[in-house]
């Protein structure tokens, strides 16, 4: 019975049903993400504010250790199921075959995406949350001037590009990532497929555009 359980625990499809899991979760993530660094348009003290309200509350060490743990999960996740499908496929094959779902570059690229946006969520968090520390005070309080640095940092173009570079490659994973992830937790009714899909790329779009439009905005500000 044990052995059975830890088969059904350890299979393919429960992999996938975690690797739909953890991807909705961080697309969840995205989004708050983007809704909070917005406020730089808004000025320095909203968004300084802000920034001081998420890291003086104390559930914030709470909060950041489970998004690690579900990060790394999918990476986890990720891998197992890459070098799964290479077992299952020893032999590269020149010439595909035309199937239901085919092969799209979003699909095919996921592992590379993938790669990159490890690579840029380990030096952004080296960037920002260790980088220069500035204060500013806003009503008696003293707080960390996060502004200041966004804005210094991104007056290298090459800091701008990466960045962008960078949403470019979280836009592709997420298009493909997103409809996939409802696919794999059992919402995959050949009905909402194309909805999804659709709402997929939208959802790509709109992170892709919000989030680059921050180093944008903070070049031209210092340029200001």
């Amino acid at each position: 019975m044990l052995n059975q359980f830890f088969k059904v625990i350890t299979s393919s499809i429960m992999k996938k049903f975690g690797m739909g899991v953890t991807g909705l979760l961080l697309c969840g993530f995205l989004v708050s993400h983007l809704l909070g660094n917005l406020l730089i348009f808004v000025g320095p003290q909203a968004f300084n504010t802000y920034a001081h309200t998420l890291v003086s509350n104390p559930l914030i060490y709470l909060a950041e250790a489970i998004l690690l743990l579900i990060f790394l999960k999918h990476i986890g996740l990720a891998i197992k199921l890459t070098i799964e499908n290479k077992m299952a496929r020893p032999v590269k094959y020149y010439m595909t075959q035309a199937t239901g779902r085919g092969s799209t570059f979003a699909s095919s690229s996921m592992p590379v995406t993938g790669l990159i946006i490890l690579v840029f969520v380990v030096l952004h968090i080296l960037q920002f949350k260790f980088g220069a520390y500035y204060e500013e005070t806003y009503d008696g309080v003293v707080m960390r001037d996060l502004y200041r640095l966004l804005i210094e940092f991104y007056q290298n173009p090459l800091n701008v590009a990466w960045y962008i570079f960078s949403m470019a490659c979280v836009a592709v994973h997420v298009s493909h990532g997103f409809w996939s992830a409802f696919q794999s937790i059992g919402f995959n009714h050949p009905k909402y497929t194309p909805l999804l899909k659709c709402l997929a790329k939208l959802f790509a779009l709109v992170v892709f555009c919000g989030f680059s439009s921050l180093p944008i905005y903070c070049y031209v500000q210092g340029a200001q």
